[in-house]
């Protein structure tokens, strides 16, 4: 491989402290957003600015493969809650007892608050038939789509902007409601809006459903299950 042209490098100096604090009070911040949810309506240059730091997100072969549905229309959002709470009835029917209960107490999405929505979806032939990176695991194209969900997320909590993913549908509703081909994959529906307050932790773990874990407890050294 021919050394790159020293034009296409540009050093790569560290944040200034101001600059890495903001970013990992970004991380350490975002929350997944359910019902804080202003009525004041996203503009589109913020929204603009929020896709593109979706779009900058790296991919497997830089192959891109997302696309973002932007859904302000009310009565589509409508239909996509009445999917949610036929998915959410049967999520629920899943737990046993004091858990069931405990499950049917959280709100689980803001489809109807947040005024406006984004699904974000994968197209697996964007980048042809063999995809560099992608050749021994072809789930790489998802994962890639995932960053460009964390982007989008780090950029709206350092704009104001609440995020909040719905998973608890049935994708063929879905599908149907917003015409995505079969071949494409629904990654995300994304729920954005501002917000004025949010959770000083994460809210299942304030509302008692799961604690976050050690981070101790999750780091190997070398192997599998052997700790540093």
């Amino acid at each position: 491989m021919q050394p790159l042209p020293k034009d296409d490098l540009v050093h790569a100096q560290p944040f200034s402290p101001a600059e890495r604090a903001a970013v990992y009070r970004a991380i350490e911040t975002r929350r997944d957003v359910r019902d804080q949810f202003l009525p004041e309506p996203v503009p589109e240059d913020l929204l603009e600015r929020l896709l593109r730091a979706a779009h900058l997100a790296p991919s497997v072969g830089f192959m891109q493969p997302w696309n973002f549905i932007v859904i302000r229309d009310q009565a589509v959002r409508a239909q996509a809650h009445e999917a949610f709470e036929r998915a959410n009835e049967e999520a629920a029917m899943m737990f046993a007892g004091e858990r069931r209960s405990l499950y049917r107490s959280l709100k689980l999405e803001g489809l109807l608050k947040a005024p406006v929505s984004i699904c974000v979806t994968c197209d697996p032939d964007r980048g042809g038939a063999v995809v560099l990176g992608r050749t021994h695991n072809p789930r790489m194209d998802v994962y890639s789509t995932v960053c460009a969900v964390q982007n989008l997320w780090l950029a709206a909590r350092a704009e104001g902007v609440g995020v909040g993913w719905v998973s608890i549908f049935h994708d063929a509703e879905i599908r149907a409601l917003l015409g995505i081909p079969e071949r494409v994959e629904i990654v995300a529906w994304l729920c954005l809006g501002f917000v004025d307050e949010l959770y000083r932790e994460p809210e299942l773990a304030v509302k008692g459903w799961r604690q976050r874990l050690p981070l101790d407890e999750l780091v190997y050294a070398e192997r599998w299950g052997e700790r540093r």
